[in-house]
């Protein structure tokens, strides 16, 4: 079907550079699903998604439902008898939404499917310690993210990388891929493979990340405590307490060497280096920001607090 009429689904900045794409390559965008806007800081005014702001400047509709099963949104919705609905970091949609259109709805995802199915690929896949991942396109069905494929693109995880590094890469590598599948799906020559043909030994998941699982376990190897921490940095951050402090830790950097104390234990000289005993050596903890302060790095830190 040429230039098909197409409903984009998403909020955060992840998904502001495929729906930008879209619009570049003059497909025709007839509406943006994204959340309701959100309250600011200390009772200001309300705060639109990403998405919401990049599709008024182009003048394109918005609907921002509390519920997608409510009967006035499915109406709306279905009155823009959209042919294509493309799903990029928005939330989980009722059947009734995502079999609407005729040519189906289809999501991108931060990983490589069938791994890192959830809430946090990204993290999960440097948390993991992972060499590799990428982006997918998939046609959405009735469990999450195990719909058909349809295409993949991988993308190396450098030893360096944080969340933040990574999700610039694999968010302009997601809006090329949007692209492609569109126009794969444009031309009518899409074709899908189901992810039980995809051979795996053990499926690796990526549920949601709160605020108790950015908490940094020093019982694992040195290596795992800078993945895990470069895994959640810059937000939504790992943390640990020392010495009945609670900290921030945004950098660290591993030393497997023969450990000079019990698990947790702190070496430091109060100067220029704290060092914190793993299972197998230790880690140097290089940027911390101690609760109600400000982000520092180590030095400038030891300058005005002691342990």
């Amino acid at each position: 079907m040429k230039n098909p009429r197409i409903i984009f689904m998403g909020t955060p900045e992840f998904a502001v550079p495929a729906l930008e794409i879209l619009i570049q390559n003059n497909y025709n965008v007839v509406a943006v699903i994204t959340a309701t806007d959100k309250e600011g800081k200390r009772g200001s005014a309300l705060v639109p998604s990403a998405v919401k702001k990049c599709a008024l400047q182009h003048h394109i509709p918005v609907l921002q439902p509390e519920k997608l099963k409510n009967p006035e949104f499915l109406e709306e919705l279905a009155a823009y008898k959209a042919d294509l609905q493309i799903v990029v970091a928005f939330r989980m949609l009722p059947e009734v939404v995502w079999a609407m259109p005729k040519l189906g709805t289809f999501n991108l995802h931060g990983s490589l499917l069938p791994h890192y199915r959830g809430a946090a690929p990204i993290n999960w896949a440097i948390i993991n310690g992972e060499k590799e991942t990428g982006v997918t396109t998939f046609f959405l069905q009735q469990e999450i993210d195990t719909g058909d494929l349809i295409l993949q693109d991988k993308e190396p995880i450098y030893e360096e990388d944080t969340i933040g590094t990574l999700y610039e890469r694999l968010m302009q590598k997601g809006a090329n891929l949007v692209l492609k599948t569109v126009q794969l799906i444009e031309s009518g020559e899409v074709k899908t493979i189901p992810q039980s043909q995809i051979p795996t030994e053990e499926l690796k998941l990526a549920p949601k990340i709160f605020k108790e699982t950015c908490q940094i376990n020093f019982d694992q190897h040195a290596k795992q405590v800078y993945d895990f921490v470069r895994g959640l940095a810059p937000i939504p951050t790992a943390w640990a307490e020392v010495k009945g402090k609670i900290y921030k830790i945004f950098r660290v950097k591993p030393f497997e060497i023969e450990p000079f104390g019990e698990v947790g234990t702190l070496q430091t000289d109060n100067k220029s280096f704290l060092h914190i005993a793993t299972k197998d050596g230790y880690v140097s903890i290089e940027e911390l920001q101690a609760e109600g302060k400000k982000q520092m790095d180590i030095k400038s830190f030891l300058q005005g607090n002691k342990f």
